[in-house]
């Protein structure tokens, strides 16, 4: 399965944000890709502190999730992408990565779980958090478990994408920059595939706010493909023999005591 993993940044322009990522999709797309991923928040950027992100945002089936789906269809690869998403509490929306399929049919949708109420930021104060549940998607025959950003921090949740059948943890993120930062989403990503024995895909955003460092990581931790600090993407192939062969040699899931129910 190969997979691109785009980074850029987004502004609370959507129309200009649309046009952004057609253009990387489009650019993506030139290498044939099963997957294209795109960061956190790619329709629209977060509010500043104090702020709103309501009226941004749109249903599933908004002129958003209509631009990917077209895109989807006319590259035949599927799109991962973060966004606003309406929920029932006025003003205060979902932060919803969804998944569209190469047929640009949505296969699925998840919503942040851990909002980022930290460092100073109160990512609750404008959004709702998501249930409780792991979300995984099918993609050209891999099974790929979603989550966004600050839920990196908590591996509880990528290990219930695993026991719920994830060979790949796709990561978009607006991973904000400050003191020792982007040394923790490095570490974190490397972490979570190296417990988890699994790929690790992550697709940040980058200028002045964010951190970017998107990039792919295989079920040893090794990095294996990554775009810096500029726009740009970079591709990766996920390899099923080499995911088994990891954990052969490496039998972690299995041998773990805690959180397995006992026979």
């Amino acid at each position: 399965m190969k997979i691109a993993v785009v980074q850029t940044a987004s502004s609370q322009d959507k129309s200009a944000n649309i046009a952004t990522v057609r253009r990387w999709i489009d650019a993506a797309a030139g290498q044939s890709p099963d997957l294209i991923v795109l960061p956190e928040a790619v329709m629209a950027d977060f509010a500043v502190e104090g702020g709103s992100v309501g009226e941004l945002a749109e249903p599933l089936d908004g002129p958003f999730v209509t631009a990917l789906q077209q895109a989807a269809r006319e590259h035949k690869s599927a799109i991962i992408a973060g966004m606003f998403e309406t929920s029932c509490h006025a003003g205060r929306p979902h932060n919803t990565l969804l998944a569209v399929g190469p047929s640009g049919k949505l296969l699925g949708a998840y919503r942040k779980i851990h909002l980022y109420d930290a460092f100073g930021y109160k990512e609750s104060d404008q959004l709702t958090p998501g249930d409780v549940e792991p979300v995984v998607v099918e993609i050209a025959g891999h099974r790929l478990g979603l989550m966004t950003c600050y839920d990196l921090r908590f591996p509880e949740l990528s290990r219930a994408l695993v026991d719920a059948g994830a060979e790949v943890l796709v990561v978009p993120a607006a991973w904000v920059r400050g003191p020792l930062k982007e040394k923790h989403w490095q570490t974190l990503l490397a972490a979570r595939a190296i417990e988890n024995t699994c790929y690790v895909v992550a697709a940040a955003q980058n200028g002045k706010k964010y951190s970017g460092l998107s990039q792919v990581i295989d079920p040893q931790g090794v990095t294996i493909a990554a775009v810096g600090e500029d726009d740009g993407f970079a591709v990766a192939v996920i390899d099923a023999e080499r995911l088994a062969e990891v954990r052969r040699r490496n039998p972690s899931l299995a041998n773990r005591r805690f959180g397995v129910v006992a026979r």
